[in-house]
């Protein structure tokens, strides 16, 4: 069955703010939650269909790509069928669930992800335009080993905090009124370390550091602003809860000698005048490094181009490619053989 429109999905206008769609997801998510509908498949799917509406349409490179090429442009980049199941997608959309709910209960109990990443990525135009696979350094923070995450030496353990005794908060007294905040003698942990306790690994943070690797694919046509999700490989949850995800989002870098205007590119061709009068077959470089012959038609002015079709940026959605713009520059040669200022001149004693 095919799917329907997203902003159908949400109803509202194709032309609607960022306020107003959110505002329509919450109305929709609030009506078809499934704890709001417990064992009602059809408000499931509901709730699941709006969820991706709304990935798409708060996106502005999804809802840009959305809305010039439709379903067939988001290439499997956007909605609810990105999640392994609910529970990762009422992740994904926590702050706003939390908000519809309250914080209260009301909504099912959702892990603590952990934080989301950012990685800019740097590539060349021959890159986006072929498609590439990159690796990309980031850095991680894993359990240290020696201590399995407790920060403590092998063979001691943490001390309950004197101060809280182990609740990790402190109670005081303004006026009438009782406040709660985190202890300050262990930070909310509710455990302390003695110095001579604390893991050599570690130092007693029960983290260490490292650099990891992480293989990315670069679809060919993206452009700059492009923004890739790599599911699970941002940083860990707490206590072994889910991943965040790795948003890699490109940058592509200025080239020498082609332009890029969204998928067609554009480059100049140097001509002598008997070209330019005669025409004739002229070589045109392309962006892969090989080289078209194409015919320029006699008589052509400079500034004029010449159209290779297909030989642009491939659509980011697939089904094609742009064109290539060839656009004609006129030399002029400063020196001229006395042979070719003769006929030069002939040429113009003949009007």
């Amino acid at each position: 069955m095919s799917k329907r429109d997203y902003y159908e999905v949400l109803g509202v206008a194709r032309d609607a703010g960022d306020a107003d769609i959110k505002k329509a997801f919450r109305q929709s998510a609030l009506k078809n939650h499934p704890d709001r509908n417990p064992g009602d498949k059809e408000a499931e799917e509901r709730f699941k269909e709006a969820a991706e509406a709304y990935d798409v349409l708060s996106d502005a490179d999804k809802r840009s790509r959305f809305d010039r090429f439709g379903h067939q442009g988001m290439g499997g980049a956007g909605g609810a069928s990105n999640y392994a199941n609910m529970d990762d997608l009422f992740s994904h959309f926590g702050d706003i669930f939390g908000d519809i709910f309250g914080g209260r209960g009301q909504g099912r109990s959702r892990p603590q992800r952990g934080a989301d990443l950012r990685y800019d990525l740097a590539i060349s135009l021959e890159e986006a335009v072929q498609g590439v696979r990159k690796e990309i350094a980031l850095p991680r923070v894993d359990p240290c080993e020696v201590c399995r995450g407790s920060g403590a030496k092998p063979g001691t353990s943490p001390d309950e905090c004197a101060q809280c005794r182990g609740r990790g908060q402190v109670s005081t007294r303004q006026g009438p009124f009782m406040f709660s905040v985190s202890c300050p003698g262990c930070g909310g942990q509710g455990r302390t370390l003695k110095a001579a306790n604390r893991c050599t690994g570690c130092g007693g943070t029960g983290q260490t550091r490292s650099e990891r690797k992480v293989g990315v694919r670069i679809p060919p046509g993206v452009d700059t602003g492009t923004r890739l999700r790599i599911s699970g490989e941002g940083e860990k949850g707490a206590s072994g809860q889910p991943s965040g995800d790795l948003y890699v989002v490109v940058q592509v870098e200025p080239h020498h000698s082609f332009q890029r205007h969204e998928d067609d590119l554009h480059c100049e061709i140097a001509i002598d005048v008997v070209r330019a009068v005669l025409g004739g077959l002229v070589d045109v470089p392309l962006v892969d490094g090989t080289i078209e012959k194409v015919k320029l038609p006699a008589g052509i002015q400079p500034g004029e181009q010449v159209r290779i079709r297909g030989k642009g940026v491939p659509h980011l959605s697939g089904g094609g490619r742009g064109d290539q713009f060839a656009h004609v520059k006129l030399v002029v040669p400063r020196k001229l053989t006395p042979e070719q200022h003769e006929l030069f001149e002939r040429l113009a004693a003949l009007g």
